[in-house]
């Protein structure tokens, strides 16, 4: 299984339904805070070129946000991706 990372602040409910997202399929996710430290957030927003939270990786595939995987998740190919990685 692909490893997953999300970048999340403790207060955004978009970041807590990513973590559900995960945790309903049974993936384990690496979480980065980003209100913890300000340095990981302009990594996240180095690497993803985006301001909003949670940014989500599927390897080194950039999702983008819990809209984009929940989407991606409804068509089926939220599944595909964590086995192909």
């Amino acid at each position: 299984m692909a490893q997953v990372t999300l970048y999340t602040t403790g207060i955004c409910p978009y970041c807590h339904a990513a973590k559900r997202l995960f945790e309903s399929k049974g993936v384990k996710y690496n979480e980065i805070r980003v209100d913890r430290d300000p340095s990981k957030r302009a990594e996240m927003m180095k690497r993803s070129n985006r301001r909003t939270v949670p940014q989500i990786w599927v390897g080194d595939t950039h999702v983008g946000g819990f809209d984009d995987a929940a989407a991606l998740d409804s068509q089926g190919r939220l599944d595909t991706l964590l086995k192909e990685q």
